[in-house]
């Protein structure tokens, strides 16, 4: 069975956010195959109401043998096993958040998860660290590189 490649963005705010993304990194780690890993960024807290910690944020890319789907339940079960408690309130504080960035070139969307991120070419936060590890991937619904991305979210951010 040929690996699925994922790119997987990780951010912490709350606690020892590097201790937080060291375990964050050894649980992904026995799941999958990371094959890249960004510099840790840190970063103010994105579209907040509330006053919080930076955040620290990285990228990985990993080899997976399961489906997206499966992912998702992965990734849940990690970020429960840190502490991660899940609420109704969007951009709060957090122990870790690990979010889905790409699973190959698929283009998916339902209820619970949608593949590219939504979000993700907005958010200098993933985009530099994915830069930095492949800014020749293509997305695969604007079909830019990660670099020229970068490149036109950075424009509109000054």
């Amino acid at each position: 069975m040929k690996p699925n490649t994922a790119y997987l963005s990780i951010g912490s705010n709350l606690g020892n956010r590097s201790e937080n993304i060291k375990k964050c990194i050894s649980h992904i780690s026995a799941i999958s195959i990371i094959k890249a890993t960004s510099s840790i960024i840190e970063t103010e807290p994105f579209k907040v109401s509330i006053k919080q910690d930076n955040f620290l944020n990285l990228v990985v890319r990993i080899e997976y043998l399961k489906d997206h789907f499966e992912l998702l339940k992965d990734i849940n079960v990690i970020e429960s096993k840190l502490g991660r408690i899940r609420s109704s309130v969007r951009n709060e504080p957090r122990i870790i958040d690990i979010d889905i960035i790409f699973f190959n070139n698929l283009i998916f969307s339902n209820d619970n998860l949608e593949i590219p991120h939504p979000r993700f070419k907005e958010r200098l936060f993933v985009l530099h660290p994915l830069s930095e590890i492949s800014p020749n991937f293509i997305d695969p619904i604007t079909k830019k590189t990660i670099k020229i991305l970068l490149d036109e979210a950075k424009n509109t951010s000054d």
